[in-house]
């Protein structure tokens, strides 16, 4: 089996690359030590790419995601999110960017345990100021497409751990956003009920999303339609997957499975 290395992106279309990373750097002091968490990083990603982000702990990819979720900022290099300049941006506008652009799924959930799966997943419709009746719509909207319109009612402790994620899911997408990003989705998760949720972010994606997994199991990365590696703050290597794994099942297989 062979793969294909991604080089040479050329923005040929009017439209700019959704994300354009150029020489990024992230250094945190600790003490009197500096930490370099990203060293030179370069990486285009366009829309309704699937792609896999992995490495082992310490290679950067979880500082890789925080800045590309905008909740952190480069010490040096460039970050372009559709054409413009996150390190130009004020508070005020990464809250809003966050907010609108940006779908996050944790492996913790992130839920409010008070709250059932309906005011769980319109919470980011509130922060943008949405009317009660618009977020209703569409959080129950959201809900329905991850296979959840008979659970609205239900709060986190009375779901599963699958239905949970999937709520989260739910809330990720409920925003419309440009991006859903994925943060170990799988982590605290069985190996079916992952396999669900991969299904889930398949969906996603073929709906025309784009869907970034920072994972480091190979088995959930094999899923991305792109893997790129990262070691030692850099990317090691950034390679199409010749042959994803899917985990929607035929509804064919599936029927034939439950009769």
């Amino acid at each position: 089996m062979s793969s294909q290395v991604v080089v040479g992106r050329e923005e040929a279309s009017e439209s700019p690359m959704l994300i354009q990373i150029r020489d990024l750097h992230r250094v945190y002091q600790v003490g009197e030590d500096q930490v370099r968490a990203l060293n030179g990083v370069d990486l285009d990603i366009d829309v309704n790419e699937y792609v896999a982000i992995m490495g082992p702990s310490g290679s950067g990819k979880s500082t890789l995601m925080n800045i590309l979720g905008c909740l952190d900022t480069p010490s040096q290099g460039s970050y372009m999110l559709k054409g413009k300049e996150i390190a130009e941006r004020t508070d005020d506008e990464l809250a809003r960017i966050r907010n609108a652009e940006i779908g996050f799924v944790f492996q913790t959930f992130n839920l409010l345990a008070r709250a059932d799966a309906l005011h769980n997943v319109e919470l980011p419709l509130v922060y943008a100021g949405l009317k009660h009746e618009e977020r209703r719509k569409r959080a129950r909207e959201s809900l329905e497409l991850v296979g959840l319109g008979d659970r609205m009612k239900h709060r986190p402790n009375e779901l599963s751990g699958g239905q949970r994620q999937r709520v989260a899911i739910a809330r990720a997408l409920v925003n419309k956003p440009s991006i859903i990003l994925a943060d170990e989705p799988t982590g605290n998760l069985d190996s079916r009920t992952g396999e669900e949720i991969m299904a889930a972010f398949e969906a996603i994606w073929k709906a025309g999303n784009t869907v970034i997994l920072v994972t480091h199991e190979p088995d959930i990365a094999d899923h991305a339609r792109r893997v790129v590696r990262m070691r030692d703050g850099k990317i090691e290597s950034d390679l199409v997957n010749p042959n994803p794994r899917s985990a929607i099942v035929p509804a064919e297989k599936n029927g034939a499975e439950t009769e």
